[in-house]
């Protein structure tokens, strides 16, 4: 969601590389274990330890709400390592559910983002505005387009579970594209089931499996169960990127940072490494509690 405690200079420092590198996080033996513990359906991308060492692929994991700036932003950014990274076939991204605010309300709030962040974080409406703004400009450096006069706050857990279906036909990342395109450009309505079948649509999934998607509760456990993964393991804010079970990004990076740990988790992957890498973590994200810092 749109909400924005930060000091947005630091902000964009973020996105430059050399002194303002992330540090990656070591991943303990009880992450591995408490993962590899979770029931997944056939259907729901497995994520057991041996799965990463047997793959064809290396995968990314990025947990991530629908609604969250930062993690627009940070897609850009992953996209653009990825696409200069010598080996990008070999690399399935695997997109996770994540919920900054589960208690906004259905249907959606009547408030806008500028009356709801000022709400929420006990701010002047012009210091939302302002926020918001800055936000749209960091935006603008990566080439996207936000639009707060026209978002709709929304409760986005029937969007993450449109997500996790696409995910069963490979349009998981597709999806994400779309929604958050509807949601930051175009003032789309999450809470609206009209329009989740027709962006499901758009990515190529079925009339029948979307109107059978939401006039049930299929794939609710999908998304719980990402986000309890994302509790056991400590995330608490996103966008969160875990590479080959070994590295962490938390928060949305430069690209050149995303280029140095794709070849690092890449290189231990090709050598079927298990060892856990030490070091410690930093970065910027949004999350339920302090917003987006």
């Amino acid at each position: 969601m749109s909400i924005f405690q930060i000091n947005f200079n630091d902000m964009f420092n973020l996105l430059g590389y050399s002194s303002r590198k992330i540090i990656v996080l070591i991943f303990s033996s009880l992450f591995i274990s408490s993962i590899a513990q979770s029931n997944y359906k056939k259907d729901s991308l497995k994520l057991t330890k041996s799965n990463y060492m047997t793959n064809e692929k290396m995968r990314v994991e990025i947990w991530s709400d629908i609604m969250c700036p930062f993690c627009y932003i940070g897609k850009r950014q992953f996209e653009e390592a990825l696409k200069e990274f010598s080996s990008s076939g070999k690399i399935e991204v695997v997109w996770r559910s994540f919920l900054l605010d589960p208690s906004l309300p259905k249907p959606s709030s009547k408030l806008s983002t500028y009356e709801y962040l000022a709400k929420r974080k006990g701010i002047s409406l012009e210091q939302s505005i302002s926020l918001h703004r800055n936000v749209s400009d960091m935006a603008k450096g990566v080439g996207l387009n936000y639009n707060f006069d026209i978002a709709v706050v929304a409760n986005s857990f029937d969007a993450h579970r449109l997500i996790q279906l696409a995910k069963t036909f490979g349009l998981g990342d597709k999806a994400e594209e779309r929604l958050f395109k509807a949601y930051f450009s175009e003032g789309k309505d999450m809470c609206d089931v009209n329009l989740l079948i027709a962006l499901g649509k758009e990515i190529g999934i079925s009339e029948v499996d979307l109107n059978q998607l939401l006039i049930s509760d299929s794939f609710a456990d999908e998304v719980k169960s990402d986000i309890e993964d994302a509790k056991r393991i400590g995330v608490t804010g996103v966008p969160f990127f875990v590479f080959n079970r070994q590295y962490a990004v938390s928060g949305a990076q430069g690209s050149d940072v995303f280029k140095d740990i794709l070849q690092k988790a890449f290189t231990s992957w090709e050598k079927a490494e298990t060892q856990l890498k030490d070091a410690k973590v930093s970065g910027k994200v949004c999350t339920p509690e302090n917003g987006c810092e």
